[in-house]
């Protein structure tokens, strides 16, 4: 089946999650540095920041020309007026019938609920518009908040790989690995999820 996409704006009840504009980089400055106590035991990137205005706006230009491309889809993840950067989502691509979803939310706003909003709907983006077969996500075990996201979705707890992945100190750390495959996914929370896709000149795709 054709892909329908990439979904460069998502609306959920809650959010917009869309591709990063270089000019979101001061909502994005403001929103990572208002959180670094919370991310950086989880984000190995956290412990770069902050960083300069002029850093952030290269960086989204890099996340806007590899979403362009097709090659990652970083989201920002906004209040519904758009004048808030409320975290961050991501599909990277593992292999060409697979992803792995990202999150993070700005410190603020954790606790409601807005982690598993986005993975549930880029969740349903991988399914129904990418086409994929096969959806991960991966955690910290220590990180009980998103841990309990892929379980509210009801991905599959594969495994705890030990010892898998760096983090800032080069220190290897253990990493959850949950999934959901293309059978399953139609009795999923995120299947139930109601939302709107748009394509990059505004066309409906969901």
């Amino acid at each position: 089946m054709e892909k329908l996409g990439p979904a460069y704006q998502i609306q959920t009840q809650r959010l917009v999650l869309r591709c990063w504009n270089p000019a979101d980089a001061p909502l994005l400055k403001s929103a990572v540095e208002e959180s670094l106590d919370h991310l950086r035991p989880w984000m190995p990137w956290a412990h770069e920041e902050p960083q300069p205005l002029q850093q952030k706006v290269n960086l989204l230009r890099q996340f806007r020309s590899q979403f362009d491309r097709s090659e990652d889809f970083p989201y920002g993840v906004f209040s519904l007026d758009e004048r808030s950067v409320l975290g961050g989502g991501a599909l990277h691509q593992i292999d060409e019938d697979a992803f792995a979803i990202g999150y993070w939310i700005h410190v603020e706003h954790i606790g409601q609920g807005l982690a598993t909003e986005v993975a549930a709907a880029l969740t349903k983006i991988a399914f129904e518009i990418e086409q994929v077969d096969r959806v991960e996500i991966h955690c910290d075990p220590k990180n009980i908040r998103s841990a309990a996201v892929p379980k509210k979705l009801e991905f599959i707890h594969e495994a705890t790989l030990r010892r898998r992945v760096e983090d800032h100190q080069h220190q290897k750390q253990d990493r959850m690995l949950w999934s959901m495959f293309s059978e399953t996914y139609p009795k999923s929370p995120a299947a139930q999820m109601q939302i709107k896709a748009f394509d990059a000149i505004g066309q409906r795709l969901l």
